[in-house]
């Protein structure tokens, strides 16, 4: 996500089901939302059985040196990579320039029904994250945090 920017209920609600939406569509295994900084955050299917902090640094590393491969031939990046291996594959999907869509699945599933599914979900992402960003935009848009006051803060932490 972009520096700044603040995620609120009701969108991480629609990020998860959209996620959820995903990973049954595309009858992926796992279903990872990830910022470009290496932050987790959404997760479907499968995920207890991996280590998502591993994989949302990785997810972002990788994308960060494909930028930087991309730039070498002249190009600005690759929005989209896939990774097959011998059980599991892995595709990957950069969504309104902020985040990645990672999608893990096997062959229970395609890569031609994965990048449909990703295509359509990916919009629907890249909707949420601009009615986010013009949310906070907005003039007089209060900070989430804005209702937190010091007594509060002095209970979280009092023994």
């Amino acid at each position: 996500m972009s520096a700044g920017l603040v995620m609120f209920d009701e969108e991480f609600r629609q990020i998860s089901a959209i996620c959820d939406r995903l990973t049954r569509d595309a009858s992926a295994k796992v279903v990872f939302l990830v910022d470009k900084n290496g932050q987790l955050i959404a997760a479907s299917g499968q995920a207890q059985q991996l280590d998502t902090t591993s994989l949302a640094s990785l997810t972002a590393g990788n994308v960060a040196a494909m930028g930087g491969l991309a730039k070498l031939i002249g190009e600005k990046e690759f929005p989209s990579q896939f990774h097959e291996g011998e059980h599991e594959s892995l595709h990957m999907s950069i969504v309104a320039g902020r985040v990645v869509l990672v999608v893990v699945f096997d062959a229970k599933s395609s890569l031609g029904l994965v990048r449909l599914r990703v295509k359509k979900a990916g919009e629907e992402l890249a909707k949420v994250f601009d009615g986010l960003a013009k949310k906070q935009a907005a003039p007089g848009a209060a900070s989430p945090f804005a209702e937190i006051t010091d007594d509060d803060i002095d209970n979280l932490f009092s023994e």
